[in-house]
């Protein structure tokens, strides 16, 4: 490569490079590019461009001296400690930028957070879905394994369920977990802003002390202008009356932002409004430091950015437009340790960009709220829309018509609809009696319940890996899973047995940086060969220089 081919003439030359004592010989770009502890120096000798790690460089025509070569272009060193925001990372006390969202149903399992959590980074549990003993078996796990090391739960919005979500609540209070990722928000509720003023108080030092933290994930603007912003009064009001919390810590909550932490949640798998991450993230991001002036806030609003996050590609471009953290949740669940099957696994493996579609889910069925699910190898989507129609068209299975319904317990329930009701209605008897009330009422209901039968079970049996049910597989995932297998093809990560999540999360980050410096090289004229770029996984040994 020379400098005439890249188009760059002495006008552009940023200064000059001089050797150090000994110095080595110099490096193909490609390696050099790699090695992102070095600082990397573009100098022309005899016309041609090198690429050296070693010596020095001084910026500036005055710097010329003997022994020295016209510097091109430079690039600093890039450690993935310091991608993202170091101040994020600081308060939550891990080391890189790097987050693994929750997963319903312990698909992002207790296993692979702590294995982040080792690793210096973060994994939440995927508690939606679960039974609350699982839910604080993971609890009691985690609290042992891991004790100060970071980890979080998952608190998903249940509308059709409010009893649920308060329980859950109160078990995260009392068994003092300190940080929950709020997924699936639709509005504020009076659980989420009790579990954040939980304990708040003023410190000696006149600070605020807020020791539960939440990081919001959403996709719409006035969504985490909720969350940015103070609790609301009538919520502050309502837990001051039931004796939760003091006049005086209702006092100090109207001062501190709901979530300090919000994850702008581009195009992902499960609960998803398939925003762009170009245009979602950057308005977030001015929303935080808009709100953060306006409310005149001691501490700092932080964004990061998920849906879409597989490869080093997808992770150089949000920090580049200045995300905090980066969120990843797909390909989590293609790795070892989530709590999926194998099956689901291979599946994953072989899934391209187009092999994922919306269907009904089953936590918000009758709002006609949607998730991006696998359609490939699966027929779980036509399946679940088909229940959806016949749920807005009937007004109760009884008014289904009878080849429908027919067709409906022969190739999906595998059962009488009537058999299915008596099953769902044992299991809301347990977990929540009020939806069986209402079901007794109101025929429609009934027939709500015994769909979002077919639509729970299928994750089960997809998680469960039950083989005689895998055309109703409901896989969660999103097109950055297909992103993923693109990247890793024909390398050793390709292969389901070899995905390990913290193998993963650092490829991803060390490619991040292998790119930033790519960015840099190009901000001053540089032409970078496609194999300059190139970034191939490599296993955990090759990369501990970085980690």
């Amino acid at each position: 490569m020379t400098a005439t081919e890249n188009g760059l003439t002495a006008s552009d030359q940023p200064g000059w490079w001089k050797p150090g004592h000994g110095n080595p010989p110099a490096e193909s770009l490609e390696k050099a590019m790699q090695q992102i502890a070095q600082p990397l120096y573009l100098v022309s000798k005899d016309g041609d461009l090198v690429a050296e790690s070693s010596g020095s460089a001084a910026l500036g025509d005055s710097c010329q001296e003997a022994g020295t070569f016209p510097l091109i272009a430079h690039a600093t060193p890039v450690l993935p400690v310091f991608l993202g925001d170091p101040g994020f990372c600081a308060e939550l006390g891990i080391r890189y930028p790097y987050i693994a969202g929750s997963m319903a149903k312990g698909i992002s399992s207790a296993l692979m957070a702590e294995e982040l959590g080792r690793a210096g980074m973060l994994g939440f549990f995927g508690a939606a879905g679960l039974p609350l003993d699982e839910v604080e078996e993971a609890l009691d796990r985690l609290k042992t394994s891991l004790g100060d090391t970071p980890y979080g739960f998952n608190l998903i919005h249940s509308p059709q369920e409010p009893d649920l979500e308060e329980t859950l609540v109160s078990l995260y209070i009392r068994k003092s977990v300190r940080l929950i990722e709020a997924s699936a928000f639709l509005a504020l509720t009076l659980n989420l802003v009790r579990y954040r003023t939980h304990g708040i108080c003023r410190l000696p030092d006149g600070k605020i002390h807020t020791p539960n933290r939440i990081i919001a994930k959403v996709s719409r603007e006035e969504l985490a202008a909720s969350f940015f912003s103070p609790p609301p009064e009538k919520f502050l009001n309502e837990l001051v009356a039931k004796g939760e919390i003091t006049e005086e810590q209702a006092e100090l909550a109207a001062t501190i932002p709901m979530a300090q932490y919000v994850t702008a949640e581009a195009d992902s798998g499960g609960h998803t409004d398939n925003r762009p991450a170009l245009a979602l993230f950057p308005t977030i991001h001015s929303l935080a430091c808009r709100m953060e002036k306006e409310f005149g806030y001691d501490c700092r609003l932080r964004v990061g950015l998920g849906g879409g996050i597989a490869t080093p590609a997808s992770a150089a471009a949000a920090f580049a437009m200045g995300a905090a953290y980066i969120m990843t949740g797909s390909v989590n669940q293609a790795c070892i340790e989530s709590g999926t099957s194998d099956a689901v696994r291979q599946m994953l493996t072989e899934t391209r960009q187009a092999d994922v579609t919306m269907a009904p889910a089953a936590d918000m069925f009758e709002m006609g709220v949607t998730v991006q699910v696998l359609k490939r190898g699966t027929m779980f989507p036509m399946r679940a829309a088909k229940l959806y129609d016949l749920y807005r068209t009937c007004a109760s299975i009884e008014n289904i018509p009878v080849p429908e319904r027919e067709k409906l317990e022969k190739s999906l329930f595998l059962a009488s609809l009537e058999d299915i009701w008596k099953d769902t209605r044992a299991y809301f008897i347990k977990r929540d009696p009020k939806q069986v009330e209402r079901a007794e009422r109101d025929p429609k209901h009934r027939m709500a319940l015994v769909f979002r039968w077919y639509l729970g079970q299928s994750a089960h049996w997809a998680k469960d890996g039950t083989a005689d049910r895998k055309m109703d597989y409901q896989v969660w995932a999103g097109p950055s899973m297909g992103a993923f297998n693109e990247w890793v093809a024909g390398s050793f990560l390709a292969h389901a047995e070899q995905r390990k999540v913290v193998t993963v999360a650092k490829n991803i980050l060390y490619g991040a940086a292998v790119l930033a410096r790519a960015a840099m090289l190009r901000s001053q004229g540089v032409q970078l060969p496609a194999e300059a770029v190139k970034i191939p996984p490599m296993q955990e040994a090759e990369l501990k220089e970085y980690f």
